[in-house]
C-alpha cells in the first residue's frame, strides 16, 4: 500500500513536471525586501514583484530592533499554549492595540489568519446557524467553513442579488454569518461592503470580513476595509495577519464584538491547542502597527506605484484584473504562458510567480504580482520594459507556430 501510494504521487508530480506546472520555491539567501537575491542564480539580486510586504516593512530597521530587544527582554518562545502558562503580557498588549487599531472591542491572538478562520466557525456555529461565503473567498475561510455544522450558502462574487436570495432562504436559521475577503487575494477584487453591510442588517445577519489583504495600507490610517467605507461598527467580526503589510513575520487574529472573542479563548481549537505567538513577534508587530498607523508616505507611494504599473500593463493590452489595489494580477488563462513570462523576465531579474489549479480554477492561471511602498518609479517601470518584451516574444512565437498565443 504505502509503495502504491508512492508510485501515485509520483506520477502526479512527474505530470505536473512534465506540463511545466510544478510549483517550484525559490530559495531567498537575502532579507525579504523590494530587491531580494536568489539560491538559484547564484546570489544575483532580482527585483521582488510577488511578496505581500505592502508597507515595506518586513526588513524595516525598527522591527528588527525590537525583535532585539524583546529576545533579550522576553526571551525565545513560550512554549505553552495561551490557557494554561502561554499568555504573556506582550500578548494582552498587542491585542489590545490591535483593538484599538481596527476600532474594536477586543482582540484574540492566533498563529495565522489561517488558524483563525480554521477555529472561528465551529466554535461559533452549528447547525441551527447559517454561513453565506463568497465563492472567491480564501480557502482558510472555505477549510473553517467545513468545520462547522451550519447549513452552507455561497454566492457568486459580489453578486448582491445572489446574497439576497440567500438571506431570504436562511432568514429562519437562528443565526445567519455573511463572510467575505474584504480583498480578494487572487483578482485584487474589493468585495462591495457597503452593500453586504446593508443587506445584512435588513435581514438581521451578522458580517465578517477576513482584512489580510487590506490592513496596514487600505483606508485611513490603513485600518482596512470598513474603515474604507466607514463600516467600522457594522463588521461583527474581522480576521486578519501579521505576516503582510504588518511586517510580514506571522500571526492572526480575531477581532470584533467582545463576547465573540471571549467564547473563542473558550472554544476554538487552534487557539486552544496551539503553542503562542513568541513574545519578539509581538513586539515586532506593535511597531509595525504604529508604522502603518502614521504611514500615509508609504500608502501614497504605494497608491503611485500600483497605479504606474496596472495603467502601463492595461494599454498594452494584458488583461489586468481588479481596479485600484496592489495586487496586480495579469489573466492568461492558459497556465503555459503564464509560466513562458515569468520565466521570460525572471532571465532579467524579475521575480514572478505564476499561479494555476489548484490555487485558481482551470483556465483562470494568472500571474499575480504585488506592489509594495519600498518599490520606486524606475523599478515599476522595469517590469512594464519586461513584460512588453515578453508580450512580442509571445506573439512571435505564436507566428512561427510554437506555444504560445498573443495577450
Amino acid at each position: 500500500m504505502r509503495q502504491q501510494l508512492c508510485e501515485r504521487l509520483n506520477g502526479g508530480l512527474h505530470e505536473l513536471s512534465w506540463r511545466k506546472l510544478l510549483k517550484v520555491e525559490q530559495e531567498i539567501v537575502s532579507p525579504q525586501s523590494a530587491h531580494i537575491q536568489l539560491r538559484s542564480l547564484g546570489g544575483r539580486e532580482v527585483l521582488n514583484m510577488c511578496a505581500n510586504n505592502y508597507l515595506g516593512l518586513s526588513n524595516h530597521p525598527a522591527l528588527q530592533q525590537a525583535a532585539r530587544t524583546a529576545l533579550d527582554r522576553h526571551g525565545f518562545g513560550m512554549s505553552s499554549v495561551r490557557f494554561i502558562c502561554g499568555t504573556h503580557s506582550v500578548h494582552r498588549a498587542l491585542e489590545k492595540r490591535l483593538s484599538d487599531y481596527l476600532l474594536t472591542e477586543d482582540t484574540i491572538l492566533f498563529g495565522s489568519c489561517f488558524d483563525a478562520n480554521a477555529g472561528l466557525f465551529e466554535a461559533l456555529l452549528d447547525a441551527e446557524d447559517a454561513v453565506i461565503s463568497d465563492s472567491l473567498n480564501h480557502a482558510s475561510i472555505i477549510d473553517g467553513i467545513r468545520l462547522c455544522k451550519a447549513k452552507r450558502f455561497r454566492y457568486a462574487n459580489n453578486d448582491m442579488e445572489e446574497l439576497e436570495r440567500a438571506l431570504r432562504e436562511a432568514r429562519h436559521f437562528r443565526t445567519v454569518l455573511v463572510v467575505t475577503d474584504g480583498v480578494f487575494s487572487m483578482d485584487g477584487i474589493a468585495a462591495n461592503l457597503p452593500e453586504i453591510c446593508d443587506l445584512a442588517k435588513r435581514y438581521g445577519a451578522l458580517v465578517m470580513v477576513d482584512d489580510s489583504h487590506a490592513v496596514g495600507f487600505i483606508g485611513p490610517g490603513g485600518r482596512g476595509t470598513p474603515a474604507r467605507y466607514g463600516l467600522e461598527h457594522q463588521v461583527d467580526i474581522l480576521t486578519g495577519t501579521l505576516g503582510k503589510a504588518l511586517g510580514g513575520a506571522s500571526g492572526g487574529y480575531v477581532s470584533g464584538r467582545r463576547e465573540i472573542v471571549e467564547w473563542l479563548r473558550q472554544r476554538a481549537r487552534p487557539y486552544l491547542f496551539s503553542n503562542s505567538l513568541m513574545p519578539a513577534l509581538c513586539e515586532a508587530s506593535l511597531v509595525a502597527i504604529d508604522l502603518a498607523e502614521n504611514g500615509d508616505d508609504l500608502r501614497r507611494n504605494l497608491v503611485a506605484r500600483t497605479h504606474q504599473l496596472r495603467g502601463a500593463l492595461s494599454n498594452l493590452g494584458f488583461k489586468v484584473s481588479g481596479s485600484d489595489h496592489p495586487i496586480v494580477p495579469v489573466i492568461t488563462g492558459d497556465a503555459g504562458i503564464a509560466v513562458q513570462i515569468a520565466d521570460f523576465v525572471l532571465a532579467r531579474d524579475i521575480l514572478v510567480v505564476p499561479f494555476s489549479y489548484p490555487v485558481v480554477p482551470e483556465g483562470a492561471a494568472r500571474i499575480r504580482m504585488q506592489v509594495s511602498a519600498a518599490h520606486n518609479a524606475v523599478d515599476i517601470e522595469r517590469v512594464i520594459v519586461a513584460f512588453r518584451s515578453a508580450q512580442m516574444y509571445l506573439k512571435s512565437g505564436a507566428r512561427q507556430g510554437e506555444r504560445g498565443e498573443p495577450l
